[in-house]
């Protein structure tokens, strides 16, 4: 595969930013549960200081266990890895095969990297091995060795002893090492990981539903308990990950304790209604007594809610062995009866409040072990109480209109705690309020949790089943994964709710077992039952198709709860020659390109690129991005205006959700989605965030009127809406406004409608704006529209779609530019302000921060971006980025389509 110097430079150096952060960062969480120290067990690839993995293939080496890990086992044929992280990602680290997302290098047929269904499990199976010193400060304690998960097999040697054998992806271990170590001295691990049991391969399935054969390979995947898409799904790679993710992908770490150990407390809130100024807590915290006394120890049991001074205590026996669920109710502890507790709420409709727990275990007076965790008091409840019988949220009593979307984890598991930071922050900034974990990925880390407990974003699980696979075999290690899981993640009240699969049904025990260790979350055995509707539509349509309800084969979409509903958008030009070869980059090399979109599967190569011809033929690359660009902004808008427009009850019709499918990117694809997965946002990003930011005016294509969206608990009066249409000549033809009173959550539809000149041009633009009582602007909004008629779902005509080749009469613009940088806690910020100082819309205006190659930098968090000016218009942006990303040859770019690009140099 021959890729240019320059992009496999761009691409080998964002590829080594993610490891070595995830080597670095190692998924830790900010808010570790456990007070005492820790040793981080993480590999660092440049070996200037933390660990120095090894690994070598089982089948290379010829001593057992019980040699490799003896301490000073020669190691020096062996390969550096990364830990965390998978046997594929080091082999593409050592150059043992190519970069997995370039082109065409993943395919099967191309032969370039061994796939695990012809070559066999044996060629993924590896020894991982590392040595470690433990600290004097462990002396007289209980040394633990905690793996955080192995996908999938695991053999766990210290020191010449076999101590754990593992098995499923999602599942916690704590390994009692005291009398194996060595304090001071030098220490070995080894371990051995093998693949799943059951690999299953791309060969269709000659089961499932009608004309969906394809995803999940032959099913058999399903037999092991992991991530179910590294087989293959239509919006990754459809022929799968080669190794299906082998490897040792999540943390492992020291620690020690003294006699007792506490682990997985939880903190449990019941609501007085109807007020919800009243709050009961129930505490519990399992005490593990690992000696090997007979007699039973005497322990105390302490807790503190901080800053609340609520304190309790327990005293208790725990005998030799045992794991001893401690719990303090409120019955018996009054205290921990809260009056008008700091409510949690989502997104835009309160604040994110957090309360603290700290406990400790101490034995005659000595704290053995502490342990902390955050909570919030919050409820959540849905019931189907509708219309329809569809399903509806509510947090602390209020009805919430679920604007949600669907989750997919990295691909090959090359994350990072930045990565997790820059996709939230992307996912805060789009509006949307909630996260579904889609049943074929994973559980995402603490830190992912932590975050979207900040941010306010809610969280539905699902148990790694789906329709489209085989159930798990061994039951009851599928539910020990599942309760290893729900005890590390059911603090936090961003979780919402527990699903056991994706279309499909449960294993049996599920709901009980959920409901013993949590009990305060909602539950359904599949995404699409008890008032959840199937999905669709998942590929490009006639953006008209939204406002008609049309979308979708199946009938309407637009009711009820909708688990997944999207549309792609082409990634920015910059990205796409991340990808691939320039010569597949134009004239568009389809083979390559349906590879990047799961087989085609987006139709980004047919009505994708038809639609985008609607705006005129294109001569390069460069152009048919552009315009790709406008074309993915208009598939956002009108999904989320669309969902907006209905967000009150119609009679037997009611819409209480959508998920949209789905909204960040499990690998490189030409079927991008709010950003692409080198974490470089598209035009998607930011006309989801304007279609739902909390006050939003809109303009519907199909009906022409104008509509205002509330997104938060309380009314507002005296709102002017005001709508003005300009013509190709960038002259104002219409304008008309009103006043209008908007209800709590809620919206008023058909305010306005616009009326246009029968002479008016055949491309033409719309400004909304909304003002409050005092003439602040709080929304605004632009269009362009075409004078095309809609003919029909099985057309690519209309306003929104079609007509747009006259766009390049709009005469040249000039934009003025001005910025400041500053510097903050270790961030870099440029302030820009900007004004249309023409008398010409400056339409579809970019801003870029690049580097010395002229590739974005990223992550960058821009507060708006692809915007329109109209003459006159004056708007603020700020960018914000890491100031180890900046460099002497740091530019700013502005570039639009009647705009010529200019460039500031950063100082």
């Amino acid at each position: 595969m021959n890729i240019s110097s320059r992009w496999a430079n761009a691409l080998t150096f964002a590829i080594l930013l993610l490891v070595a952060t995830a080597t670095a960062a190692g998924q830790m969480p900010v808010n570790d549960v456990r007070t005492s120290e820790h040793i981080w067990l993480d590999s660092d690839i440049t070996h200037q200081g933390g660990y120095q993995w090894k690994m070598k293939k089982a089948g290379d080496v010829a001593d057992a266990g019980e040699q490799l890990s003896l301490p000073d086992y020669p190691t020096t044929d062996w390969m550096p890895a990364i830990v965390p992280g998978t046997v594929l990602n080091s082999l593409v680290y050592n150059k043992m095969y190519p970069e997995p997302y370039y082109g065409i290098n993943n395919k099967i047929e191309s032969h370039l990297i061994p796939d695990i269904s012809e070559i066999g499990r044996d060629f993924y199976t590896y020894w991982f091995r590392t040595e470690f010193e433990v600290p004097e400060s462990f002396k007289g304690k209980h040394i633990w060795l905690q793996l955080d998960g192995i996908n999938y097999r695991a053999d766990v040697w210290v020191n010449g002893y076999l101590l754990s054998s593992m098995k499923g992806m999602f599942l916690q271990d704590y390994i009692d090492v005291t009398s194996f170590v060595k304090i001071g001295g030098n220490n070995a691990l080894a371990i051995k990981v093998y693949p799943v049991d059951v690999p299953g391969s791309t060969k269709p399935k000659s089961w499932g539903a009608v004309g969906e054969f394809h995803n999940g390979g032959n099913g058999n995947i399903g037999w092991n308990t992991t991530m179910l898409m590294t087989v293959g799904w239509d919006f990754t790679f459809m022929d799968g990950i080669r190794d299906r993710n082998t490897g040792i992908w999540k943390n492992i770490s020291l620690y020690a304790t003294g006699k007792l150990a506490l682990r997985h407390p939880f903190v449990k809130s019941e609501l007085r209604k109807p007020g919800y100024d009243q709050a009961r807590e129930s505490v519990s915290v399992e005490v593990v007594n690992p000696t090997t006394g007979f007699n039973p120890i005497r322990c105390t049991v302490k807790g503190e809610i901080v800053g609340e001074n609520i304190t309790f205590e327990k005293e208790l026996k725990v005998l030799r062995g045992e794991e001893k669920l401690v719990t303090f109710s409120p019955e018996e502890f009054p205290q921990l009866v809260m009056d008008n507790p700091r409510l949690w709420w989502p997104v835009n409709k309160g604040p994110q409040n957090l309360y603290e727990l700290k406990l400790t275990v101490a034995v005659d007076g000595v704290v053995c072990d502490s342990v902390k965790t955050k909570f919030g008091i919050r409820e959540i409840t849905s019931d189907t109480n509708t219309p329809d019988k569809s399903r509806v949220f509510y947090v602390n009593g209020k009805r919430l209109f679920i604007r949600g979307t669907n989750w997919i984890p990295e691909a090959m598991l090359r994350t990072s705690d930045e990565r997790t930071y820059a996709e939230l922050r992307y996912s805060l900034q789009s509006g949307v309020n909630l996260l579904r974990m889609w049943g074929g990925g994973i559980a995402e880390s603490d830190y992912f949790f932590q975050l979207c407990d900040e941010m306010g974003l809610l969280v539905w699980q699902e148990f790694w089943m789906t329709g489209d696979t085989r159930h798990p075999h061994d039951k009851g290690n599928y539910l020990d994964n599942v309760a290893s899981t729900v005890k590390r993640i059911r603090n936090h009240p961003s979780l919402a709710y527990y699903v056991a699969s994706n279309e499909s049904t449960e294993v049996t025990g599920t709901p009980e077992l959920l409901n013993r260790l949590d009990g305060t979350r909602g539950y359904q055995m599949q995404s699409e039952c008890a008032g959840v509707h199937d999905g669709s539509p998942y590929k490009q349509v006639n953006p008209m198709q939204h406002y008609e309800n049309t979308a979708s084969p199946r009938g309407s979409r637009v009711d009820g709860f909708n688990p997944e509903y999207g549309a792609p958008t082409l990634p920015t030009v910059e990205i796409l020659r991340e990808m691939m070869d320039e010569k597949d980059l134009w004239p568009i090399n389809k083979e390559v390109w349906d590879y990047l979109d799961g087989n085609g599967f987006h139709l980004m190569t047919t009505m994708y690129t038809d639609l985008v011809n609607n705006y005129g033929k294109s001569s390069s690359i460069d152009e048919f991005a552009q315009k790709g660009q406008l074309l993915g902004a208009i598939n956002s808008k009108s999904i989320w205006e669309v969902w907006n427009y209905n967000k009150l009850d119609y009679g037997d019709r009611f819409c209480s959700g959508l998920l949209f499918w789905y909204h960040n990117c499990s690998m490189r694809q030409v079927s991008s989605r709010m950003w692409d997965w080198s974490l470089e946002p598209t035009a998607s990003l930011y006309h989801t965030a304007n279609s739902l930011e909390p006050l939003h005016v809109q303009f519907d294509y199909l009906k022409n009127t104008v509509s205002v969206v509330n997104d938060y608990y309380r009314t507002f009066t005296g709102y002017k809406v005001t709508a003005q249409v300009y013509d190709i000549h960038s002259r104002k033809v219409f304008e008309a406004a009103t006043t209008i009173d908007l209800p709590e959550d809620g919206v008023v539809n058909d305010v306005l409608t616009i009326r246009f000149p029968e002479d008016i041009s055949q491309v033409h633009f719309i400004k909304l704006w909304l003002k409050d009582e005092k003439g602040k602007d709080v929304s605004s909004n632009f269009y362009w529209r075409s004078n095309d008629k809609y003919e029909g779902s099985k057309t690519l005509t209309g306003p929104a779609s079609s007509g747009f080749e006259t766009l390049n009469r709009l005469k040249a613009a000039q934009v003025k530019l001005s910025y400041k940088t500053r510097r903050a806690n270790g961030r870099y910020f440029v302030d820009i302000d900007l004004k249309n100082a023409s008398r010409e819309i400056a339409f579809f205006q970019q801003l870029q921060l690049l580097d010395y190659r002229m590739s974005p930098i990223r992550p960058s968090f821009y507060s708006d971006n692809f915007f329109s000016l109209i003459p006159g218009e004056r708007k603020t942006v700020t960018i914000e980025t890491g100031e180890e990303k900046l460099g002497e040859e740091t530019v700013l770019v502005l570039k639009g389509w009647n705009t010529d690009a200019k460039k500031y140099k950063l100082k």
